[in-house]
């Protein structure tokens, strides 16, 4: 009887532990992006990059290009978007589903959407992993797709 009252209690509580960093994870998350949204709007690629995992090992898949590290994907933003006759528009992220997968890992779908001053409106879907690092949630894989 014992062993089975232990085995519940532990059981008891991992479910609380795992319900407690989903519930904490959620809003940490949204907030990264909610962040990078305003920093891509106010047109601060630096700002919008603390997002992401500051790391050689971050990947980023758009179309059929592959970004390794966080340098890349901040030079491929700055030569798309900043680059000689580019601008950055302004970018809303949409209907987010954030699924917590560990403690420490989230997955993120959603849409984003740029709105550019001659009325073009790009947009696609985007495929997020996250992972918690002791400075906080930070992307470490984006997988990017445009219509």
């Amino acid at each position: 009887m014992r062993i089975v009252v232990a085995a519940l209690v532990a059981f008891f509580v991992l479910a609380s532990s795992i319900f407690a960093a989903e519930t904490s994870a959620e809003p940490a998350v949204r907030q990264v992006l909610v962040e990078q949204q305003a920093a891509w709007n106010a047109h601060n690629l630096e700002k919008f990059m603390a997002g992401y995992w500051n790391s050689p090992d971050l990947t980023f898949f758009s179309g059929d290009n592959i970004a390794h590290g966080w340098q890349q994907a901040l030079d491929r933003y700055r030569k798309s978007y900043q680059g000689e006759n580019k601008e950055m528009g302004r970018l809303e992220f949409s209907e987010l589903q954030i699924q917590v997968l560990a403690p420490d890992a989230a997955l993120v779908r959603g849409r984003w959407h740029l709105t550019m001053s001659d009325g073009k409106t790009p947009h696609g879907l985007f495929t997020l992993v996250f992972r918690k690092f002791p400075e906080g949630w930070k992307i470490i894989h984006d997988h990017t797709s445009a219509e």
